[in-house]
């Protein structure tokens, strides 16, 4: 964990977006990784300025690869906030938690088909820049895959989650044109909490976007809808448009819109067997919890 390397974690002064990193961190780096006999069961890299480094970041990886890691935390130190990550990491099978912050991801399109991440039950994704081409390779590729985070994003992302191995799925601060579950048997929880529609997009231009529920047979938990920003659309062969697996839902209404009052009850129709609601209500220049 490269943040022990710094004085106090780091924490004795600010961060500055685009200050170097120390170079002693990356040295030592170099040299714990190339001492190790692998495999590596953790591995933190978060305090390296990539871009300035680059031949030392290559070689991490293919060290990292050889030698079996197993949960990674890669993180570029900003600037620049959309360095390329080297597609040699997507050639590491051993990976089984992968968390990856201020990239620009490889292009896929050019990734061999036969790579994979056999055994990656937990990825995150924090303040990258992907395509939505990106995020479907990576879901194809990783059969056992649990755990999805979006938290934060450069560009938009338009979130259709085709797996048969997510259970829980959440999306944070992230600019999204829609969320599409597609076929997800296993997928229990689908949460977004302050996302908004990707600005110049079709959706932005709507000021709304579209959620829409496919075959997920197993959702219980799901939220925060928002009425008269979001469209809520079920298509789970169901003739009744419900979703009646759903017990736990959380929805944020803007009191004072019309429009947003209007959509709740059609919202509240979807979820027969609802068992616990939570209501976010936002007003003008305050906001209250209110639980229910």
């Amino acid at each position: 964990v490269d943040s022990h390397l710094l004085p106090d974690g780091g924490a004795s002064g600010p961060f500055i977006i685009g200050s170097p990193s120390p170079r002693a961190v990356t040295a030592a780096v170099s040299s714990a990784l190339a001492a190790h006999p692998g495999p590596f069961r953790c591995v933190h890299l978060t305090c390296s300025t990539m871009d300035e480094h680059r031949g030392e970041m290559a070689r991490w990886i293919d060290t990292l690869v050889a030698k079996g890691v197993q949960e990674l935390v890669f993180v570029n130190r900003p600037w620049p906030i959309d360095l390329r990550l080297p597609a040699a990491l997507f050639s590491c099978a051993s990976l089984t938690r992968l968390y990856l912050g201020v990239w620009r991801l490889p292009d896929t399109a050019a990734v061999p088909r036969g790579v994979s991440f056999p055994n990656l039950r937990e990825l995150g994704l924090c303040w990258n820049v992907m395509e939505d081409r990106d995020l479907a390779f990576m879901l194809e590729r990783s059969p056992v895959l649990e755990f999805l985070v979006i938290m934060a994003s450069q560009t938009g992302v338009r979130v259709r989650l085709v797996s048969r191995s997510l259970r829980c799925v959440q999306l944070g601060h992230t600019f999204l044109e829609n969320i599409d579950v597609v076929e997800a048997p296993h997928l229990e929880r689908l949460f977004q909490w302050q996302t908004v529609a990707a600005a110049g997009s079709r959706v932005m231009a709507n000021r709304s976007f579209r959620i829409k529920i496919g075959n997920a047979p197993k959702l219980r938990v799901l939220g925060y809808l928002k009425p008269g920003e979001q469209e809520l659309v079920v298509v789970a062969g169901s003739k009744e448009n419900i979703v009646p697996s759903v017990q736990i839902l959380a929805m944020e209404v803007q009191f004072g819109v019309r429009n947003a009052i209007k959509k709740v009850p059609g919202f509240l129709r979807c979820f027969p067997n609802l068992e616990t609601l939570h209501v976010q209500v936002k007003f003008v220049n305050y906001i209250h919890l209110l639980h229910r």
